[in-house]
């Protein structure tokens, strides 16, 4: 036997690779599933929100407050002056737009940054977020979160995110990460990315 057939013989002994079966593909779709269905009714998430809603239909855009975050915001001016604290609201929706400027500060743009969100990934975007100061007897805008106006001893500042809290909103001074102190949000469960998607708390379902 020469050479040439001598290999010809070695290549036909070479077993064929064996075609992936179809069934082990499938047996891997379905443990994905179900982990993610693990990991959602954990986190109790809700497992429509994983589809983009805006594959379905077009979303229209938010241009306000949501109505739960403006009757939020007035019951805490209110609550707040019953304290003697006079509480402004320095903030509320942005659009898209101004929050891509908000983003260029102290960036490209001159001042100091004053926050981390790009247009489209903050609450004020979605008109689920305000933010606040105070205000002197004098009209002076502080964001002094030791100044004790009303004198009782006690942090004006701590005193309005207390009111804020109880009002259902959520604090950015809590934050792990660049907190934001002027900050209130009411988010209803909904992520940044939730919102993006398309998806809204049910006032605002365009």
């Amino acid at each position: 036997m020469n050479a040439y057939e001598t290999n010809k013989a070695v290549v036909r002994s070479r077993p064929r690779p064996q075609p992936r079966k179809r069934g082990s593909w499938l047996i891997l779709a379905a443990l994905a599933m179900l982990a993610f269905v693990s990991w959602a009714a954990h986190d109790a998430y809700p497992i429509e929100r994983a589809v983009p809603l805006r594959w379905f239909k077009e979303v229209q855009p938010v241009t306000q407050l949501n109505p739960a975050v403006a009757a939020g915001r007035d019951k805490l001016v209110a609550q707040s002056a019953k304290l003697g604290i006079d509480v402004v609201i320095t903030d509320g929706f942005r659009s898209m737009a101004e929050q891509d400027a908000l983003y260029r500060q102290g960036r490209g743009d001159g001042g100091a940054v004053v926050t981390q969100a790009k247009g489209g990934e903050s609450y004020h975007n979605y008109g689920l977020a305000i933010d606040f100061a105070l205000r002197t007897p004098a009209g002076k805008v502080i964001w002094d979160m030791q100044y004790d106006g009303n004198r009782n001893g006690k942090p004006d500042w701590l005193e309005v995110v207390a009111i804020a809290k109880k009002l259902g909103f959520s604090w950015g001074g809590d934050w792990k990460s660049f907190r934001d102190y002027p900050h209130l949000q009411m988010d209803f469960g909904y992520s940044i990315q939730d919102l993006q998607n398309g998806w809204r708390p049910p006032t605002q379902t365009g």
